[in-house]
């Protein structure tokens, strides 16, 4: 069972919701919701995945980029919003996170998010399962569709770029083909995978951050290893060593056993593509 109540964690993401715009700190949080900074930093980095200063920062980013496209404030103006106390030091980090300056951003009129509101929303039953569980995983249905996209936007942080209305049209075409597999918890989708028969690719692994400890990832794999691409090897695109938008999905995918190959650009966004091969018996998945 985790350590924590989920409520607490939706208390917090809440409040930082709720203060997005003002001077927010591990102090303060803590202090609002009545937790020790030590005690709320465990209980949030073990529960999101990412430190409250990680969610908070790239929450910020998301709206100062959403600004961009969607308004006409200045960029200064926007910086100040975001808790920065420079417009330089605002556009090292949009630049760092986003691969672009601000100003080049709003030229593009593209917005996409880095770190979409936490909805930690369901009943997550087999949270408290003590015992190893054999992970049902099925071929996604049309109904799916709408909590796939709830979990697309908890685990947004792995793909940059990704516009949601272009997705569906793959979604859909993919459930169609029966390359599209999920894995549920009751009504609440814990894991989604889309997958080509073409090309051995897998061009979506999204996880539950709830449940990102619980070899989902893994079964995923076996799956397409063992029943659907037998005897084939495996790629998948994350990000770049070093870059500062990855909040461990490059450690994940290497975790998995895949191994780093050539360095791509995927939508202008340099990424580098892993291989998970089964020709190599001795390597078998962790």
């Amino acid at each position: 069972m985790p350590n924590y109540r989920i409520d607490d964690i939706v208390s917090v993401i809440e409040y930082m919701e709720e203060h997005l715009t003002e001077k927010l700190n591990l102090d303060r949080v803590a202090d609002a919701v009545h937790y020790s900074k030590y005690h709320l930093h465990r209980m949030f980095t073990g529960a999101v995945g990412i430190t409250l200063h990680e969610y908070l920062n790239r929450r910020r980013l998301t709206q100062s980029a959403k600004l961009l496209v969607f308004s006409d404030k200045n960029i200064l103006d926007i910086a100040l919003l975001a808790g920065y106390e420079s417009q330089q030091a605002f556009t090292n980090i949009f630049t760092a996170m986003y691969k672009m300056p601000p100003s080049r951003y709003r030229e593009n009129e593209k917005f996409y998010p880095l770190q979409l509101k936490y909805n930690l929303k369901g009943n997550f039953e087999m949270l408290h399962v003590k015992d190893q569980i054999n992970w049902k995983i099925e071929f996604a249905a049309e109904e799916d569709i709408p909590r796939w996209m709830e979990l697309v936007r908890l685990v947004i942080d792995g793909f940059p770029y990704l516009d949601e209305q272009d997705y569906i049209k793959v979604l859909r075409q993919r459930i169609q083909t029966g390359q599209a597999l999920i894995l549920k918890d009751r009504q609440t989708a814990i894991g989604i995978l889309l997958f080509s028969y073409d090309t051995g690719s897998i061009d979506f692994m999204g996880c539950h951050p709830l449940y990102r400890n619980r070899g989902i990832q893994k079964a995923f794999l076996r799956k397409v290893m063992d029943e659907l691409q037998t005897g084939r090897d495996i790629s998948i695109t994350t990000y770049r060593e070093g870059d500062k938008a990855d909040t461990g999905q490059r450690r994940e995918i290497k975790d998995l056993g895949f191994a780093e190959a050539e360095l791509l650009t995927e939508f202008g966004y340099p990424t580098q593509r892993f291989v998970l091969s089964t020709a190599a018996p001795d390597q078998p998945l962790p």
